[in-house]
């Protein structure tokens, strides 16, 4: 083990993966940070996890594994604690007589090897592991075994408190760390299960929580990438408690459960804050509850990263660009639409501009820009905030969603006095806009010359990274679903998730927004004055220079982020 004392920063240097300046940087950076070396390394950029790991495995002579393909016997883990197993981003693999396997990011880490050694009375064997493949690993493993054990016992503690409801208080202000469940022995059961509802949720990356009651049993879900997944159900027994605990949470009424309710909360999960939207709809045996994850370090508010395609990105900036005008994004229920309005509002949110929006419910808070909620109990409807809003001598407003005949009236006339109009629609693609208004009440003559831009977005499965792999197809099975090329992809490559641990084998991990965009072209105006189908729109549109949705789809899945099966599932053809 003498060449085990040997530094990282010299391994890296006698490799040449590392300049001197770059490796008096990061140490400069680590007196400041008190980060480690490689944690630095990786952070800059200036070297891979891969390069790393292969460095160490080559020079040391140390076998690496990819830890995300473990899963450890509870015995072992039991062997190294895991606040040092954490500390030290190690991770008991197995144990053979007085050898202890461990995998761990730097093996050169004499310390960590010493304590462990100390600890155990075991001689220790290193392995290298890629740090992010250990760090969820270690998550994986720890916290797996921990919440089984946290739901057992809240059942067994709930089993013999069945007056919960009276000791339930707390403030509704309160900012709760999910992360700390197993710490707060004093809590109720049924505060330590809404905990570790939500904590589940997170640790899924999870957008939506959905909680419902039905004649036997509770079915929890979670939605994850778009798709629900079922989780462990709470027993009936506890199921008034834990629709008690989220009103208290989320500052809605205990005592009303013949009409539905709103309301927020917030909870501290690694260090950040997290808000949740809770929607209450009473139902045949309860009622139903559903949390929407509004986590602010997933939200992208920067247009040129989202991952659009070229000319929806071209013309959207370029309607964004204009003094007036609406610019309107039609998609489905859930497809991201709000959260591409966002980013268009952080672009234009300037010293320069008075920026107001309209919303019902305020999803994000954006610091510089004037947001109103809507409430339709008093009156307080889109219609009547917009009308007091265009008082607020505004430059640009953003209504969340048109949803009728008077809405749209006002929209289209605020676009018409020198105002920039954000908003949402519900239609199948960009073109039916134009026909969506008509229908509205909207005079065609207005619709023209009100609309800079008409967009439509759907969200695709991202090919999950880690078991991506490359495959052929067919050339009738490309001009079946209309792939003609792209001249800025010229190397075309499709590619399907195989599975594996960390995509939970379903070959997908995270989503990307496709979008459809087009420009009110002059071609276009005789096509709305004539009150043309969308259809024929569209065809014109295409000829203009519009991208569809089925292009943009199949672009996405020649660059390999997305597999051709989303495109079919998400698009239709052109």
């Amino acid at each position: 083990m003498r060449t085990a004392k040997k530094r990282l920063s010299e391994l890296l240097l006698e490799m040449g993966l590392i300049t001197e300046e770059k490796l008096k940087e990061c140490i400069q950076l680590q007196k400041q940070t008190g980060k480690s070396l490689q944690d630095i390394l990786l952070e800059k950029g200036y070297i891979t996890e891969e390069e790393l790991v292969e460095t160490i495995s080559e020079q040391l002579q140390i076998p690496h594994i990819r830890v995300s393909n473990y899963s450890i016997p509870k015995e072992i883990l039991e062997i190294v604690p895991e606040n040092i197993a954490r500390n030290h981003q190690i991770l008991p693999i197995s144990v053979t007589g007085d050898v202890l396997t461990l995998a761990m990011a730097n093996p050169l880490n004499i310390m960590a090897i010493d304590e462990i050694t100390m600890i155990t009375g075991k001689m220790i064997e290193p392995v290298v592991a890629l740090p992010s493949e250990l760090r969820e690993a270690i998550e994986r493993n720890y916290r797996g075994d921990r919440t089984s054990e946290i739901y057992e016992t809240i059942l067994a503690e709930h089993s013999q408190r069945q007056d919960e409801l009276e000791e339930i208080a707390t403030s509704v202000e309160e900012v709760e760390d999910v992360t700390k469940i197993e710490e707060v022995e004093e809590d109720e059961p049924v505060k330590k299960l809404a905990r570790l509802i939500v904590l589940e949720a997170l640790e899924r990356s999870a957008s939506d929580i959905h909680i419902e009651p039905f004649e036997r049993m509770i079915r929890v879900r979670y939605r994850v990438d778009g798709v629900l997944e079922e989780a462990k159900s709470p027993p009936k027994s506890m199921q008034a408690n834990l629709i008690a605990r989220f009103k208290i949470l989320s500052g809605c009424r205990i005592d009303e459960h013949r009409l539905p309710q709103d309301g927020r909360f917030r909870i501290k999960y690694h260090g950040r804050e997290i808000d949740f939207r809770v929607a209450f709809l009473p139902c045949k045996y309860g009622e139903k509850i559903v949390l929407r994850v509004l986590d602010k370090s997933n939200l992208m508010l920067d247009l040129e990263q989202m991952g659009f395609e070229p000319q929806p990105l071209q013309a959207l900036q370029q309607a964004l660009n204009m003094p007036h005008g609406m610019i309107l994004l039609t998609g489905p229920t859930g497809s991201g639409k709000t959260t591409t309005l966002y980013s268009c509002l952080n672009k234009l949110n300037t010293i320069e501009y008075n920026i107001v929006t309209v919303e019902d419910p305020i999803e994000y808070e954006l610091f510089g820009v004037n947001q109103v909620q809507v409430q339709p109990r008093i009156g307080f409807t889109f219609a009547e905030a917009l009308r007091q809003i265009l008082r607020q001598d505004p430059d640009i407003v953003m209504v969340g969603e048109i949803r009728d005949s008077e809405t749209a009236d006002i929209a289209v006339k605020a676009a018409l006095t020198g105002h920039l109009v954000l908003s949402t629609l519900h239609t199948n693609d960009a073109p039916g806009v134009f026909p969506r208004l008509i229908d509205m009440g909207v005079e065609p003559f207005l619709v023209q010359s009100s609309v800079a831009l008409a967009a439509a977005q759907r969200l695709l499965k991202r090919v999950c990274k880690d078991c991506k792999e490359p495959i052929s197809v067919p050339k009738d099975v490309l001009e079946r679903i209309q792939f003609r090329g792209f001249p800025h992809i010229p190397n075309s490559q499709f590619v399907r998730g195989r599975g594996c641990p960390k995509c939970r084998e379903t070959g997908y991990k995270g989503r990307i927004a496709c979008l459809e965009a087009m420009l009110n072209w002059s071609e276009i105006h005789p096509l709305v004055l004539s009150r043309a189908s969308a259809y024929e729109i569209k065809k014109q549109a295409i000829i203009c220079g519009m991208q569809t949705l089925r292009q943009n789809g199949l672009a996405l899945a020649a660059k390999g982020i997305t597999s051709i099966e989303q495109v079919l599932e998400h698009t239709i053809p052109d």
